[in-house]
């Protein structure tokens, strides 16, 4: 077996809120939605970069709550991007973490924890 990636699924309670968020502020786009019919639950794919995931409205698929962490670089100027877009539920800060990352804390509609890192110093 050989492993490729790893895709998180947060859940989520409102479409509008979700793209909102994810889509016009954090600047990721949607790649496929899929409902099993037309007032059913929606299970959607987002992606920005290399970066997928997943958001379902599905109860089982998991728990509002969780958590993932995203490394970037570029993060200071992402961060200046997401301040100009005024979103009114965040204004995203810069903290710089002792083990040695700049990190950019989120948290989502829903609960679900996005951190944005970035090292300060170079990982070997």
């Amino acid at each position: 077996m050989e492993t490729h990636s790893i895709i998180p699924i947060f859940r989520m309670f409102d479409e509008g809120k979700a793209k909102q968020f994810y889509v016009e502020f954090l600047g990721f786009q949607v790649d496929w939605e899929h409902r099993f019919e037309p007032d059913l639950p929606l299970y959607l794919q987002l992606s920005k970069g290399a970066v997928k995931i997943h958001l379902s409205e599905h109860y089982g698929d998991c728990t509002p709550g969780g958590a993932i962490r995203i490394e970037t670089t570029g993060l200071e100027q992402y961060q200046r991007e997401l301040l100009e877009k005024r979103y009114p539920y965040a204004r995203p800060g810069l903290e710089s973490a002792p083990w040695g990352a700049k990190e950019l804390r989120l948290s989502d509609p829903f609960g679900n924890r996005i951190v944005f890192y970035e090292w300060e110093v170079p990982q070997s």
